[in-house]
């Protein structure tokens, strides 16, 4: 439903009715049509057939009619880079929760269900892309897993991405992380570059700079997401990289960019969500948030709109959308407000989005993605670090997955370095759950503000191993033994019990329940965080990045305290 296919298309008709010779199949009836090229907005009829736009500026006859009298019509959003995993629900369950939002078209690297279960992970996010209303296009998971310092569910090679190169719903290569291991020239690396040169290939070079950014490009890389500076993403604009302005759950890298992007930039720059939960998204929105929130910084509109349209499309290579024009997909948001971008109505590939259009998809299953999690049983002992002088310290600061290195003086007991509330110091641990090794890693993190108890998640970027932080070690082990019990989520424990919990069982990442059970579980386990002393707005996602060897500057896996600076362990 989401896309025409060759064997559908019916040229007869879309010429038939955009010269007027014949009924189309929807016509928008008197809607301000705003352009991306120029910024006008003009009153006009718009005219659909076979999912495509046929005809504009000038008036027409549909089979199906909409008034659409002090409405203003923008192409439909792109999101061009996410992980649908992030939003803790199914693909159909997102696009369910998303797609209201006016995001009609997502570009997602499925690199974190790849980080549990492989090849049969994306197969499972092809599939459901077929079934999607929304167009959900994916670019294949090029690190899997992103180093060789933790343990992952599944190893991804060149001869294990092929198969699914020429596959309909492909663009091409995710995000390279592994980004020393392109400039060092690594022959599994550069495999996979090389089969991906005649496509895009998504890229992800966090303070990468100077000449070591120009060897990273020079290996055919042609996006980023992971700049958080004016200046960082300036110096890669002037090198030819296309920006995806960020703003998610955690990494919100809006307020921050804003400045760049104008008249000059806005074909060259995109936005992206990367990782963004359900409670976010009824609370603040999706792309749209990002747009009105861009507009609010001064920033013109047919900029904006350009980004999260046009600009979005042909940087990935969809020349069928992004502009309201005669020949192209009918992904249309109805507006409200233009400035405020407040969504009426939204229209996918043609069809205007409905509950029972939602409620007509065929159904994927999932049963074969469960019973992931196979961790050991823990104890308090097994949270234990030794004592040493100056022990490094992972910092955390919100709205960050970027993360101090930090050296503290703790204090001990009988030998063992313990947390230290005074410097807001508790402990994290990470332990291994794909049923491998075993391992533990164990360390310190600042930043939560926790003045008691503990909080896990089996969302772990990016192996997904279970990620645990608390002051009290019984606590962790209490929240990690659940996790494995309920095979995966997130859980909080105060005092020996278990508080709140958020089962995920779908490859230990997602949900099987709707989107909007999801939000209320959310809410109930960010209170019962913040009730804990967290200080963290988003605390569940803060603590899955907090196991990320491919960020600067300190994280932690399950072989223990990670130098991304160093790519080597502390």
């Amino acid at each position: 439903m989401n896309s025409t296919s060759p064997d559908t298309v019916d040229l007869t008709s879309r010429i038939a009715s955009g010269k007027g010779a014949q009924a189309a199949d929807l016509v928008l009836k008197n809607i301000g049509l705003f352009s991306v090229i120029d910024g006008s907005v003009t009153n006009t009829d718009i005219a659909i057939t076979d999912g495509i736009i046929v005809g504009t500026h000038d008036t027409y006859e549909g089979r199906q009619e909409i008034d659409c009298t002090g409405k203003i019509a923008v192409p439909g959003f792109i999101d061009t880079h996410l992980h649908i995993e992030s939003s803790l629900v199914t693909p159909l369950e997102f696009d369910r929760c998303v797609l209201p939002h006016g995001v009609t078209t997502v570009i997602c690297d499925p690199h974190e269900i790849a980080n549990v279960h492989g090849a049969k992970g994306i197969q499972f996010f092809l599939d459901s892309a077929l079934k999607s209303i929304m167009d959900i296009r994916v670019n294949l998971p090029s690190c899997v897993p992103a180093t060789a310092f933790e343990t992952s569910g599944a190893q991804l090679e060149i001869e294990d991405l092929l198969p699914f190169k020429d596959h309909p719903k492909v663009i091409g290569l995710a995000e390279f992380m592994n980004f020393p291991g392109v400039l060092n020239a690594d022959e599994k690396a550069l495999a996979k570059l090389d089969a991906f040169q005649s496509g895009h290939i998504d890229g992800h070079a966090p303070l990468v700079t100077g000449k070591a950014l120009n060897g990273y490009l020079s290996a055919g890389i042609r996006t980023d997401h992971e700049a958080t500076s004016a200046q960082e993403a300036r110096e890669k604009l002037s090198k030819g990289m296309t920006i995806l302005i960020r703003e998610g759950s955690v990494s919100k890298d809006l307020d921050a960019l804003a400045p760049v992007l104008g008249p000059d930039t806005s074909s060259f720059m995109c936005l992206c969500t990367d990782d963004r939960n359900p409670l976010d998204i009824a609370e603040e929105g999706h792309l749209d948030s990002m747009i009105r929130r861009l507009i609010a910084h001064g920033i013109p509109a047919k900029d904006v709109y350009r980004a999260a349209s046009w600009s979005a499309a042909m940087t990935f290579g969809l020349k069928d959308r992004g502009l309201l024009a005669p020949g192209w997909r009918a992904d249309i948001v109805l507006l409200d407000d233009l400035e405020g971008c407040d969504v009426a109505t939204v229209i996918a590939g043609g069809h205007v989005v409905s509950d029972a259009v939602f409620a007509a998809r065929e159904s994927v299953s999932f049963g074969h993605l469960k019973n992931s999690v196979h961790a050991p049983e823990t104890s308090p002992s097994s949270f234990e670090v030794e004592w040493k002088s100056d022990l490094p310290v992972i910092g955390v600061k919100a709205g960050l997955i970027l993360t101090e290195h930090v050296r503290a003086e703790l204090p001990s007991v009988d030998g063992k370095a313990v947390c230290d509330l005074s410097q807001d110091i508790v402990k994290v641990a990470v332990v291994e759950r794909h049923g491998k090794n075993g391992n533990i890693g164990c360390g310190f993190v600042s930043g939560f503000g926790l003045q008691r108890g503990a909080i896990a998640s089996s969302v772990g970027h990016d192996s997904h191993n279970i990620c645990v932080v608390g002051v009290d070690e019984a606590d962790m082990a209490v929240a990690v033994n659940r996790l494995r019990d309920i095979q995966g989520g997130f859980a909080v424990v105060d005092d020996g019990k278990v508080v709140a919990e958020l089962a995920l069982p779908i490859a230990g990442l997602m949900s099987d329940q709707p989107f909007e059970d999801v939000r209320h579980a959310l809410e109930h386990l960010r209170e019962r965080a913040f009730a804990l002393g967290c200080t963290l707005p988003e605390p569940f996602l803060q603590v899955a990045f907090l196991p990320l060897p491919v960020i600067p500057h300190l994280k932690i896996t399950d072989f223990g305290i990670f130098d991304v600076d160093r790519f080597a362990l502390a």
